[in-house]
């Protein structure tokens, strides 16, 4: 069943825009909504395990920035250090995490949260279609768990449904 994205986000998906407009306007929009510290989307493309962060929003300048200049290779042992990888890899459901430093180990790996992003809590989206991962949307809070309203898992969960076909298209038009 399709929900209704508020307005702000809504209006993002209308009107002839490149991807690149979408995705840079979609992670202000949906980072003011959640009232996040920073909102990023990793790309990837499954047929050769290449991806990168290409769009981020940070509420301001005190948070890290997640940015990658070029598509990279994914080290094949990602999957194993991160379970939250490894769920998006087997195209699991969205992952909503309240507070990294309370999560059950078989969720997250809390050391590499740690190091790597260095958030308190997270929302794990995954883009995903016909059995393949895409991409991962990642909003995040630091300094403070967070619990996600029914509302906002709703909202992210329509997000994710409305962004995966431009995302695939984005990735795929790269490969020309």
């Amino acid at each position: 069943m399709r929900i209704e994205l508020p307005g702000t986000i809504s209006r993002i998906f209308k009107g002839c825009k490149t991807s690149e407009v979408i995705f840079l306007e979609l992670m202000s929009a949906v980072g003011e909504f959640l009232n996040c510290d920073r909102f990023f989307l990793y790309l990837r493309d499954p047929e050769i395990a290449f991806g990168r962060v290409e769009f981020c929003w940070i509420r301001n300048e005190t948070i890290p920035k997640v940015y990658d200049k070029t598509y990279r290779k994914e080290r094949e042992s990602l999957g194993s250090e991160d379970p939250l990888f490894a769920a998006a890899l087997q195209t699991e459901s969205s992952i909503f995490i309240e507070d990294v430093k309370t999560a059950n180990c078989t969720v997250l790996n809390q050391d590499f949260e740690e190091k790597r992003f260095g958030h308190r809590a997270l929302i794990h989206a995954h883009l995903c279609q016909n059995g393949q991962l895409w991409g991962i949307l990642q909003p995040c809070i630091f300094n403070r768990p967070r619990k996600w309203t029914q509302l906002e898992q709703e909202i992210i969960e329509q997000v994710v449904l409305d962004i995966t076909p431009i995302a695939v298209r984005h990735i795929t038009s790269l490969r020309k």
